[in-house]
């Protein structure tokens, strides 16, 4: 009885690699999670058809049953996550009970909490609460989950919120301007619609935003010019912040990659004492490395031929005494400074499909050798 939690372990951590860390080329990832984003797609697309009263009406058994499973899958996913939620790194140091608690109040996993509400509220007899809509309508930004892209597009705009406030004060101001000068130049000529500061408020937030629905325009010479005026500052407007964005983005990307990387190099013992100048060095010869779930990457009776971090996934480092699993951010391998042939004494296996960088001897000896400094370095610090 008391080796029986340890095939739960190992269970627990299977799941929690499929589910949150597997890479993109492992078959059980690529079908759940591609399951999951069909199931969104299908559930968002149901929930548009159904507003349609004719395809409700002709068609409501089938948007049901497609509520039905979805919910079903829904709540399956999220217990998956919370049963899993120890294996998180950010949890390691709690509980198993404390790390449930603290992920089940975070965002992503809210918001799986959400997208089961709607069939349980109808089995209590609330299904015609408008706002199960929404919750319903919620599920769409699971979607982020499944995306980087749009994890970093997210933090992009976090990061560049005051600029993006700032824009949006400027965009009132320019809009309370041009309102203003339109209704005096106008207000007389057409009192109707420009009679008041608030009525030449709406002309002026459309002309802004170049939607321009023509239902109120200016008819005298000074008010044409007040409108074109507007216009040109409505294309400022726009290009504002969507170059804020787009360059918080373009950065945001890289700022990822290079941290990652950044960090993975730092902490090898022998690069520990170098500079940031010379970390990023190293960092332009890192050249990256896909492989399969299973797949050997070292065995204990070769030559040791780099050093290799992993960027994603998980490796299994299998040795006489022991078995050690390596995670993101983990290195393994050897990189002698003078020759190449110890041997590695592990074997390295990836236990999932995983993304390496790796770092070869002899791109290692081309970046010393156009950098004596910084071979002299490592000599110093390799001594020590």
């Amino acid at each position: 009885m008391a080796a029986a939690p340890q095939p739960l372990a190992s269970w627990r951590r299977q799941a929690h690699l499929i589910i949150d860390r597997g890479a993109g080329d492992d078959l059980s990832v690529r079908l759940v999670h591609g399951g999951l984003v069909l199931l969104i797609v299908v559930n968002v697309t149901a929930l548009v058809l159904e507003s349609v009263p004719s395809l409700a009406a002709a068609h409501g058994p089938i948007f049901y049953a497609i509520e039905l499973v979805s919910v079903v899958l829904f709540t399956l996913e999220y217990a998956v996550r919370l049963w899993t939620a120890p294996e998180h790194a950010r949890f390691r140091g709690l509980s198993d009970g404390a790390a449930r608690r603290t992920y089940s109040l975070s965002a992503p996993a809210m918001l799986d909490f959400l997208a089961t509400v709607p069939l349980y509220t109808a089995l209590l007899g609330y299904g015609d609460l408008k706002i199960l809509l929404l919750f319903r309508l919620l599920r769409f930004f699971k979607l982020g989950r499944y995306s980087p892209g749009m994890a970093s597009l997210g933090a992009a705009l976090v990061a560049e919120r005051k600029a993006l406030f700032a824009c949006f004060v400027i965009l009132i101001g320019v809009m309370l301007l041009a309102a203003t000068a339109m209704h005096f130049v106008e207000h007389d000529v057409q009192p109707e619609k420009f009679g008041t500061i608030p009525d030449a408020m709406w002309w002026a937030i459309i002309t802004l935003t170049t939607v321009g629905y023509g239902d109120v325009f200016p008819t005298s010479p000074m008010g044409k010019l007040v409108a074109s005026i507007t216009a040109v500052m409505g294309l400022v407007m726009l290009a504002l912040p969507v170059g804020i964005i787009a360059t918080a983005f373009s950065q945001e990307i890289h700022r990822r990659e290079f941290v990652v990387t950044w960090s993975m190099i730092a902490r090898v013992p022998l690069f520990s004492g170098l500079n940031a100048a010379e970390i990023a060095e190293i960092m332009r010869v890192l050249r990256a490395q896909s492989v399969r779930g299973g797949a050997v990457i070292l065995r204990p009776d070769e030559p040791a031929q780099a050093l290799y971090f992993v960027a994603s996934g998980e490796v299994e480092i299998l040795r006489e005494e022991a078995c050690e699993k390596l995670e993101e951010g983990c290195y393994f391998g050897e990189l002698p400074l003078e020759t190449v042939g110890s041997r590695t004494g592990f074997a390295a296996r990836a236990t999932v499909a995983s993304k390496l960088l790796v770092l070869d001897p002899i791109d290692f000896r081309a970046l010393t050798s156009r950098y004596p400094e910084l071979a002299a370095h490592l000599h110093r610090l390799a001594a020590t």
